[in-house]
Order: structure tokens, then C-alpha cells, then sequence
């Protein structure tokens, strides 16, 4: 696939309420180490936007979306196509971006001084938690503190004692290698070795010598499925080297299993993700538009969507200067719940002055400077299948 901006609309203009269109940015990584599961997060985010419009509700206008490709480690990409997105094609809010290191990128040099709203679904690295952001960015993932918890919970309640770590050398890597050694390290366990890999090499045998030697029940592979990560767990295969694995959230998705057929059995690891009526909900609707909805971050990326425009509903202004202060209001109580398939409703509420609390596909609750504060599934390699075995 090649490079480029991906347009469903070329209307707007920035800030500024119409009554015909309200052009909305989608950025996620169509190109790279995530293509694999970005196609079910663009549609679950669009998926939103179509029940806004459907409602007849949105009196701001009708929602058109413009994708664009960040390229998910590709920050001059990134950079590039918010730079389009936001001049040219004048969108008033930024679902996204996916990665970390890219979304960092984009708010830094596209999003603050353009004053635009970002919310991403799925960039995790804690380092976004404390970023200049002028009140512009939110994201309905979790920090990766809060992931590294949850890996040594996993692993301890799983009586593992020992593990190697290798992680994508990037932000994000760096940041979730961080978090889990340190949380694994105080629940009593033991780290061998913390090594990074570069995506984009053919051969990853050295690495995995390396961490063969160290030593470790479990090799925790902190990379993306469609990339690096994946050719450590190859090699790690093929070597002999490790036959249990635990995978972060970037390494969940379907063409893992389906390149490794059932070596990974056994293997587990975890995704954002709640117990909550409404990831059943959202699941049908995905189903029902032709889409897995159990794929990564797509719950998150509804949600992101659903926050931004009833926030701009709320603010009764698609201005990111009005909509922004308005995120963690409609996210959070008090204010009467709404799930998936209930959009109509809130904005009903909303037009009638009152309070939403908006708990969506993943139990959105926004808390520090708008970031969720955490459900995670637990996923287990069952049969061929990532199968959820409990919620933390």
C-alpha cells in the first residue's frame, strides 16, 4: 500500500461551525507495523460518526471523515499528513494517532500550534501523560503504567518467577520495557535481560541468542505484530529459544496466529479492555457493519470518535478552543450513562441541557489530563484463537 492521504472529504474549515459539514481527521498507521488491525479502528471510529449522523441530531452539521496515514513510526509521514489534514482539508478534531512516538509528533508540531483536539485510541507510552498539550490531548487508552502493572500481575498469578524483555526501539518500547520491569521486578520477580530489536530486519537470530542466553520462563515481547515483534517470536521458534510468550497490546492480532498457526498455543498476554455491557453492544454493531469489533483498539477508537463530537455537541461549537474543555465532562459523571447504539440519546440529553456520562464500548473514565484510567482483557492463545480468560 502505498504512502498517501486517504480522503472520504475534502470540506470545512477549522474551528468553525457549519451548517452543512464538519470535516473530522482520522490518522491511524494504514501503512506499517499495525496495517493489520488499523482497518477495524478507522471503521469503528467511522461507525460513530455515522449514528451522529443518522440521528438527524448533530445540529452542527453533517460529520465527514478524512483519513490519513501516519505510517504508525513513521513521524515525518505523520507530521506530513496532519499538516494536510488540518490546512487543507480544514478538519476540526483528530481521531488519533495510533503509535506513540508519531502521536507525540503530530501534537507537538501540528496539533498545538494549529490549536486542534487529538484524541487517540490507542498511543500508550507514559511519556504522553505529562506532554505539553495546551488542553488538546486526550486518549481513551491507558498509560503504559498501567499496562506494565498488569503484564507482572499476569505473569506472577501465572507463577512465573523469570523473564527476558525485548522491546521496538522506540518510545513506546522503551517506555512499556520500562514500566513492566520495574512493576515485575517489585512483585518479586526476576529479569533477565531488557533488549530492544529494530523493525524492518530480516534476521533477528542474534537478539534472540542473546536473550536465549540470559535466560527466562517467558520472553515478553513488547514490539508490533506486523513487524519486528513478530519476527522475534519467529526466531525464538525456529531457534528453540522460547515456546511461551507474553504479548503486549501492539503484538494482538489475528495475522500473528494466523503466520504461526498453533506454535503460539499457550502463548498470552493482554489488551485495553473492560467487562462493561457495552463491549457486547459494540460488538454487534461491528458485526452488523461487517467488521471484527474484538479487534485492537477498535472499541477505543469508537469511543474516541463518539467523545469528540458529543464534546462539540456539548460545546454547541466544532472550535477546539470551545469543544476541548467540554472531553472529560461528557466522559465522565454525573450525567445519565451511554453506550454504544445510544449516541441519539445523548445527544437528546445534551440539547436538553443536560449531563451525559459517556461509558461507551470500553469504560471510558478520563482521569489526570484526559487519559483512561485502565481495563484490561487478558488474552490466551486457545485452539488457534485469542480467547479472553478474565478482565484486570
Amino acid at each position: 500500500m502505498k504512502k498517501l492521504l486517504l480522503t472520504t472529504a475534502l470540506v470545512g474549515f477549522a474551528g468553525t461551525a457549519y451548517a452543512d459539514d464538519v470535516p473530522l481527521g482520522i490518522i491511524f498507521g494504514f501503512t506499517g507495523p499495525l496495517e493489520s488491525i488499523t482497518p477495524a479502528m478507522a471503521q469503528s471510529a467511522e461507525m460513530a460518526v455515522a449514528e451522529v449522523n443518522a440521528s438527524g441530531l448533530f445540529s452542527l452539521g453533517t460529520v465527514t471523515t478524512v483519513r490519513g496515514d501516519d505510517g504508525c513510526i513513521d513521524s515525518g509521514l505523520a507530521v506530513a499528513t496532519a499538516e494536510r489534514l488540518v490546512t487543507s482539508d480544514r478538519v476540526v478534531g483528530i481521531v488519533g494517532a495510533d503509535c506513540s512516538g508519531v502521536t507525540g509528533a503530530i501534537l507537538q508540531n501540528v496539533a498545538r500550534p494549529n490549536g486542534v483536539v487529538m484524541i487517540s485510541p490507542s498511543a500508550t507510552s507514559p511519556a504522553l501523560s505529562t506532554a505539553e498539550d495546551d488542553g488538546l490531548f486526550f486518549r481513551t487508552a491507558p498509560s503504559d503504567a498501567r499496562q506494565g502493572q498488569v503484564v507482572a500481575d499476569i505473569l506472577v498469578d501465572r507463577g512465573v518467577s523469570t523473564i527476558a524483555i525485548t522491546y521496538t526501539n522506540n518510545d513506546y518500547g522503551a517506555g512499556l520495557a520500562d514500566s513492566i520491569q520495574a512493576a515485575f521486578t517489585a512483585a518479586g520477580g526476576t529479569v533477565t535481560m531488557v533488549a530492544s530489536h529494530e523493525d524492518g530486519k530480516a534476521d533477528y537470530s542474534a537478539e534472540v541468542g542473546a536473550l536465549s542466553a540470559a535466560g527466562g520462563e517467558v520472553l515478553v515481547v513488547a514490539g508490533y505484530v506486523d513487524q519486528g515483534g513478530r519476527g522475534i517470536i519467529r526466531s525464538s521458534l525456529d531457534l528453540g529459544a522460547f515456546d511461551t510468550f507474553e504479548l503486549v497490546d501492539g503484538m494482538i492480532g489475528d495475522s500473528l496466529l494466523e503466520a504461526m498457526g498453533d506454535e503460539l498455543e499457550g502463548t498470552f498476554g493482554q489488551l485495553p479492555g473492560a467487562d462493561n455491557p457495552g463491549t457486547g453492544m459494540f460488538q454487534d454493531l461491528a458485526t452488523a457493519a461487517g467488521f471484527d469489533g474484538s479487534s485492537a483498539f477498535a472499541p477505543e477508537s469508537y469511543d474516541a470518535a463518539a467523545l469528540m463530537l458529543l464534546a462539540m455537541a456539548a460545546a454547541n461549537s466544532t472550535a477546539s478552543a470551545d469543544y476541548k474543555d467540554h472531553v472529560m465532562d461528557v466522559a465522565n459523571a454525573p450525567g445519565e450513562q451511554i453506550y454504544p447504539g445510544q449516541l441519539a440519546h445523548a445527544l437528546e440529553i445534551i440539547a436538553a441541557g443536560g449531563d451525559v456520562d459517556y461509558v461507551g464500548a470500553s469504560a471510558v473514565e478520563l482521569i489526570g489530563s484526559g487519559e483512561s484510567a485502565g481495563n484490561y482483557r487478558e488474552l490466551e492463545v486457545q485452539n488457534g484463537a485469542f480467547e479472553t480468560v478474565r478482565f484486570r
